[in-house]
C-alpha cells in the first residue's frame, strides 16, 4: 500500500490533517491501532469516566513511581481508537491563552504567536452559544468542529459563577474570546447531545473521499532510506507490512507515542539509543525530553440540600439518565457536567491567569468513584505553567512494549507555593455567599488541612493529572539543540518526515489540550501543502489593566 501522505495516528491532529491534505486531492493512508468509536460509553457525553480507563479505547500507560508524589504511579490514559483522546477525554474545549502562543513565538516556534494560530481556531470551528452570550466576531462559525454550551441548569452551576464574582473575579462571558480572565460559562465538543470528537468531525467526511483511507495496525517504525522517510513497518493480522509514503511521513500519535516511535526508528538522543541496540539516524537530544502535564486536586463540599447529580448515582438513576439520553440524546446523559469554570491569576505581577478551575455539580472522580458523602460539589483546580518538566524513554525496542513516562511532578518550590495557592483561592470562591448556603462541610482537603505541611500532605497523596501530557518533541528554532520538529513541523536531521501532535509544544498551554492539539493539525496541513498560511488576526486579547498590582 501507498499513498502521497501516511499519518500515523487518527487522533485529534491525525483527524484534521487526514481531512484537510484530502480535501487537496492528496492521497492519504490513516494508521491507527485501536479500533472503532461505536457505542454508547464514549458517545453519551455524561458516561466520560467510562472509555478513559477501558483497555478497548486506553493505551493504559502509567507513569513510573513519582518521587515527589509519594511515590505514586500515576494514570496516563491516551486514547487507543479513532478519535484517539478526543474520543475518551473530557470534552471539554479551551483555546488557551493569547500569551501561550506568543510565548512558543519568543521561544523559537516562529508563526505560532497568537496572531498566527487565531484564524486556525476560527476555521476549525462551528460554534453554538446555546443563547449564553460570548464573543462571536472572536470564533468560527463554519469549521468542522461543533463547540457548545450545557443547559447550565443546576443551580450549583450558575451560584459558582456568583460565587466567583462575589469574591472580586470579573465574568468572562468567552474565555474563548477576547477575555480569558475571569469566571463564566464553560465549552465542550458536544453537539446535539453527542461527543464531537476528532473522528466524526474530521475522519469520517474524509474518509469518504477516495483517496483518504484508514488502515488498522501497530506501528513499529518510520522506514528511512538515506536519511529520508519513505514509509512505515506496521504489525497487522500476526504479520509485518511495510506503507510506502510518497511525499512524507506525518507523526501524530500522541506526546508519548510519537517520541517513543522516533526513538525506535533511530531519532532520539544517541546515547540511550545505542543502549537499546538501535542504530542512529539522527542524534536529537530533545526527543522525548521537555514532557509537561497539568496536576489537579479535587476540592470536594458536601452539600446541605439535594441539588447536585447525586440523585442519579444510583444503578436505576444510571439507568433511567441512559435510557432519556439512548432515546433523545437529552437529559444529564447528553452533557460532560462541566458548564462552569474559572480562570484567574495566583498573585499580583502574573499576566494572564495561571489557574484553571472545572467546577461540577457533583462530589466524584474522574474514574468515577463516589465521594461517600452524598449530595456535594467540587472543583477540579491546578496550577498551569509548572515548572518541572519529565521525560519519555524506551522500556526495550520492541514496538509493542508501553515506554517509560517519568513526569517529575512537583519537582520545584514554586509547584508546592503555585499549588497551595490554587487550593486556598478556590476554598475563597466556596466560602462565599453565593454557594456558602448550599454547603454543609468540605470533604477534602478537609477542615484540618490549613498550614502548609497539612496541604503538602494533602496534594502527595490526592493530586491527579488532568491528563494533558505535551512537549515532548518540542518546536522550535532549527539551531535549538533542544528542539525535536522545526516551525513547519519537519524533524530536523530527516528529510520527509514530520510530527503533528501536543508533542511539539513548546510549552503546555493554559487549559485543555484538545482544542490546541487540532488547531495544531490543521496549521500542519498548510505547512505541508506548502500553500501558504492564513492571514495573521491582530485581535487584541484583554489583559488585566492592572495585572502588575492586583490579583483580581
Amino acid at each position: 500500500m501507498q499513498a502521497d501522505y501516511i499519518i500515523v495516528g487518527a487522533g485529534s491532529a491525525g483527524c484534521a490533517m487526514a481531512y484537510r491534505l484530502s480535501e487537496a486531492g492528496a492521497s492519504v493512508i490513516v494508521v491507527e491501532h485501536g479500533g472503532s468509536d461505536a457505542g454508547p460509553f464514549i458517545n453519551m457525553p455524561g458516561a466520560l469516566s467510562f472509555p478513559m480507563s477501558m483497555p478497548r479505547y486506553d493505551w493504559g500507560y502509567m507513569s513510573e513511581p513519582e518521587a515527589h508524589l509519594g511515590g505514586r504511579r500515576m494514570a496516563c490514559p491516551r486514547g487507543k481508537v479513532i478519535g484517539g483522546s478526543s474520543s475518551i477525554n473530557g470534552m471539554v474545549y479551551v483555546r488557551g491563552h493569547a500569551r501561550d502562543y506568543d510565548s512558543w513565538q519568543e521561544m523559537g516556534a516562529a508563526g505560532w504567536s497568537f496572531a498566527d494560530v487565531l484564524p486556525y481556531f476560527k476555521r476549525l470551528e462551528n460554534w453554538h452559544a446555546n443563547g449564553h452570550g460570548g464573543d462571536p466576531e472572536w470564533r468560527g462559525k463554519n469549521g468542522p468542529l461543533h463547540v457548545s454550551r450545557g443547559r447550565r441548569d443546576n443551580p450549583l452551576v450558575t451560584a459558582f459563577v456568583e460565587a466567583g464574582e462575589q469574591a472580586g473575579y470579573g465574568l468572562t462571558h468567552d474565555y474563548n474570546g477576547e477575555r480569558q480572565e475571569g469566571v463564566g460559562p464553560f465549552e465542550a465538543t458536544i453537539w446535539q447531545g453527542r461527543r464531537w470528537s476528532a473522528a466524526s468531525a474530521y475522519l469520517r467526511p474524509a474518509l469518504k473521499r477516495p483517496n483518504c483511507t484508514l488502515v488498522n495496525g501497530l506501528v513499529e517504525r518510520v522506514v528511512i532510506e538515506n536519511g529520508r522517510a519513505t514509509g512505515v513497518e506496521i504489525g497487522r493480522r500476526g504479520r509485518r507490512q511495510i506503507l510506502s509514503a510518497n511525499r512524507e511521513v506525518i507523526l501524530a500519535a500522541s506526546s508519548i507515542n510519537s517520541p517513543k516511535l522516533l526513538m525506535l526508528s533511530g531519532i532520539g538522543p544517541a546515547a540511550e539509543l545505542r543502549r537499546h541496540g538501535i542504530d542512529v539516524v539522527a542524534d536529537r537530544a530533545g526527543v522525548g525530553r521537555n514532557l509537561q502535564d497539568h496536576l489537579e486536586l479535587y476540592v470536594q463540599m458536601a452539600a446541605n440540600q439535594p441539588v447536585s447529580l447525586y440523585k442519579h448515582w444510583s444503578p436505576l438513576g444510571k439507568a433511567l439518565v441512559g435510557a432519556q439520553w439512548l432515546l433523545s440524546r437529552s437529559g444529564p446523559g447528553a452533557s460532560n457536567q462541566f458548564e462552569s469554570c474559572g480562570f484567574i491569576r495566583s498573585a499580583a505581577g502574573v499576566e494572564y491567569p495561571d489557574i484553571q478551575i472545572h467546577f461540577l455539580p457533583l462530589a466524584v472522580r474522574y474514574d468515577g468513584k463516589m465521594s461517600a458523602e452524598g449530595h456535594g460539589y467540587q472543583a477540579h483546580v491546578g496550577p498551569m505553567r509548572s515548572p518541572s518538566r519529565g521525560a519519555v524513554t524506551l522500556k526495550s525496542a520492541q514496538a509493542a512494549d508501553a515506554p517509560e513516562i517519568r513526569f517529575n511532578y512537583m519537582s520545584t518550590d514554586k509547584d508546592w507555593q503555585d499549588f497551595r495557592k490554587a487550593i486556598r483561592l478556590t476554598r475563597e470562591i466556596f466560602g462565599q455567599d453565593a454557594l456558602a448556603h448550599y454547603t454543609s462541610h468540605e470533604i477534602q482537603p478537609g477542615a484540618q488541612a490549613q498550614d502548609d505541611a497539612a496541604l503538602d500532605a494533602v496534594i502527595r497523596e490526592h493530586a491527579e493529572s488532568a491528563y494533558h501530557p505535551c512537549g515532548t518533541c518540542k518546536m522550535g528554532a532549527v539551531d535549538d539543540e533542544g528542539a525535536v520538529v522545526d516551525p513547519e513541523c519537519r524533524v530536523i536531521g530527516v528529510e520527509g518526515l514530520r510530527v503533528a501532535d501536543s508533542s511539539i509544544f513548546p510549552q503546555i498551554t493554559n487549559g485543555n489540550l484538545n482544542a490546541p492539539s487540532i488547531m495544531v493539525g490543521e496549521k500542519a496541513a498548510d505547512h505541508i501543502l506548502g500553500k501558504g498560511m492564513l492571514a495573521p488576526d491582530a485581535a487584541r486579547p484583554w489583559i488585566h489593566p492592572e495585572w502588575e498590582s492586583v490579583q483580581r
